[in-house]
């Protein structure tokens, strides 16, 4: 049924409609309304789970923890600050391989506090262990959660997933969304059903200490499930389009990249903008299009060498830094080229959007007016220099 929604209540919608036995988290803004609406579902009885009140965002990542462990369907979500606070428990979960499914509504990371988007946040959580997904618009966003639930709880996986969803853009966006019956959410995410537990009739040790001899195994193992999510993520999405008539590729999508000489490559809610601009510019003759990552972990490099190989000049935009260095998603771009025979002529890097700063549509097309023969490194767009000085002092 199609409704207008604002992104958050359509997330808790969604988790509703995937039954989960435990709830908690803590409020952070952009992120707030999801678990304020989940919490009056509960307390209308309009969903069969129970919603813990804790004290920290470290405190609801260990509840969820313990609740997955013990073999109930379990949801957070969180934002920011809260994602670093609950990282070394979001570790554990990655460690212990417990399907806990958590809503990351990307927010620029303090100081100077700021409460907008981009994906500092989310980025630097990328090595947690953790399934990453990036939602362009709040109905993928939507899909997205059930994706996720069916990936990280299949006995192969048995993974944690993060729906990234774009604070405030898409939390407080307001779309017409094409929210499923349960029937059919049933249909396509059946009754979880934990392969491990804990129990007392059957007692088991998650999370132990282990010594140099087994370490590295147990890492190495958990580096080969992802490269197995990475080939279960297609066949997933292609049943989730026969149960709901949307289709995804869950890794990439390609837009008007078949004659293609210049590309951008994003993540998230900009990548709309990128599509408008390409449409304007393709009715202009230019041969522009957009790749969108939508998995960022695992990292989908054979799909994206294939796309890109053959497309002369690639530029990548970042909505995050690693300061210091390069920008992390151009930085994993690059890498996928590395001893491959065919490679773009220029992969120039671009830096937008931090902290809320609007991609316009001018932005984009100046980034494609940017892609000449000489490679950009991490070149900011919309950098304001008479706050420069401000800024330095």
């Amino acid at each position: 049924m199609k409704e207008l929604l604002e992104g958050s209540l359509a997330v808790a919608e969604i988790v509703r409609l995937c039954k989960p036995g435990v709830i908690s988290a803590y409020p952070i803004t952009p992120q707030t309304h999801i678990v304020e609406e989940l919490a009056q579902i509960v307390a209308n009885g309009k969903l069969n789970a129970q919603f813990v009140n804790v004290e920290s965002e470290h405190s609801a990542a260990s509840t969820v923890l313990g609740s997955v462990a013990c073999g109930v369907r379990s949801y957070t979500a969180t934002s920011s600050q809260g994602l670093f606070l609950m990282a070394e428990v979001l570790y554990n979960i990655a460690g212990m391989r417990l399907p806990v499914i958590m809503t990351t509504a990307a927010r620029a990371i303090s100081a100077p506090i700021n409460i907008w988007n981009d994906h500092q946040d989310v980025v630097s959580l990328r090595d947690s262990g953790w399934i990453q997904f990036h939602a362009e618009d709040i109905q993928e966003a939507v899909d997205l959660h059930l994706i996720a639930y069916r990936l990280g709880e299949d006995k192969s996986i048995m993974l944690p997933v993060m729906v990234c969803i774009d604070g405030f853009i898409l939390t407080h966006g307001l779309e017409t969304v094409n929210m499923p019956s349960q029937e059919e959410v049933d249909k396509f995410l059946p009754s979880y059903k934990a392969p491990y537990k804990l129990d007392v009739t059957n007692p088991l040790t998650l999370g132990p200490l282990v010594d140099p001899e087994f370490y590295t195994e147990a890492r190495f193992a958990l580096n080969e499930t992802h490269k197995e999510a990475l080939a279960l993520i297609p066949k997933i999405t292609v049943e989730f389009s026969k149960v709901f008539g949307r289709n995804y590729n869950g890794l990439i999508e390609g837009y008007q990249m078949k004659d293609a000489e210049r590309v951008i490559v994003a993540m998230g809610s900009v990548c709309g903008t990128v599509k408008d601009v390409v449409d304007e510019l393709r009715k202009k003759g230019k041969k522009v299009g957009l790749l969108k990552i939508t998995s960022l972990r695992p990292f989908p490099a054979s799909y994206i060498y294939e796309a890109l190989k053959n497309i002369p000049k690639v530029a990548v935009i970042d909505r995050a830094l690693s300061l210091g260095s390069f920008a992390p998603l151009a930085a994993e771009i690059k890498a996928v080229f590395f001893g491959r025979p065919k490679m773009p002529k220029t992969i120039s890097s671009f830096v937008v959007g931090l902290g809320g700063r609007d991609i316009t549509r001018e932005s984009i097309k100046e980034i494609f007016r940017l892609l000449t023969g000489k490679e950009k490194q991490g070149e900011f767009i919309d950098l304001k220099p008479e706050l420069l000085k401000e800024s330095y002092e």
